[in-house]
């Protein structure tokens, strides 16, 4: 029997992981990669009860991936993983819009890289390869006028709790590693985070940081 216990509170512990791919040979080769980890729990669908991930495999964007990005998180409140082979940068600001919470190039989906993705999208942390997050930089400033800049003059500007925050980001820590940095509780890390993002009429983490290196707030 407690063997037994401690099994399930072993198992409680694991990230639970959903596969979607568009083809069978893509498919296991993922769960091929996470099988051998000890902290993701592969599941169906069916059998995903509450909060997970997605691992959501593409070769490019299009408008079926951005839906199923979507319905992802406002349907199914799991956080994504795009594992694509390209995407163009006028494609960019779309996927992050749609709410996904990392992106891994196909090519460097090991199991480790994996992992990390998955875990950081687990705790609500933001997980994009630097030459993406340079390109969302680029495409936001390229944006229309007034698409994020007009939130700011009615929402004032960042704190220095929050600049804090998006800057600890921007360097690829999750809200734990943030945590312990900044002496602050996760879920005021939660906070802090969700409270920009409202106020600032942004989708998510990546978002706020391109937005908040485009207004100087990051160098």
């Amino acid at each position: 029997m407690k063997g037994d216990s401690l099994s399930s509170m072993e198992k409680q512990r694991r990230i639970p992981v959903i596969i979607r791919a568009p083809d069978p040979i893509s498919r296991e080769g993922v769960i091929a990669q996470l099988r051998p980890l000890p902290e993701v729990d592969l599941m169906d669908q069916a059998a995903l009860d509450g909060e997970g991930v997605a691992i959501l495999l593409a070769e490019s964007i299009d408008c079926s991936v951005l839906s199923q990005l979507r319905t992802l998180v406002r349907s199914e409140g799991l956080h994504p993983v795009l594992v694509i082979t390209t995407i163009r940068e006028a494609e960019l600001l779309d996927v992050i819009e749609s709410g996904v919470d990392a992106i891994v190039w196909r090519h460097e989906a090991n199991g480790s890289r994996l992992l990390r993705a998955v875990t950081t999208a687990f705790r609500g942390g933001g997980d994009l390869p630097s030459d993406l997050l340079s390109q969302l930089m680029s495409q936001i400033k390229m944006s229309r006028p007034g698409a994020v800049g007009d939130s700011l003059a009615r929402a004032g500007n960042l704190t220095p709790r929050e600049i804090d925050v998006l800057r600890l980001i921007a360097e690829g820590m999750d809200t734990g590693e943030i945590s312990e940095k900044l002496s602050y509780s996760e879920r005021t890390i939660k906070n802090i985070m969700q409270g920009i993002t409202m106020r600032m009429n942004l989708r998510n983490r990546a978002h706020a940081v391109a937005y908040a290196m485009r207004e100087g707030y990051l160098s």
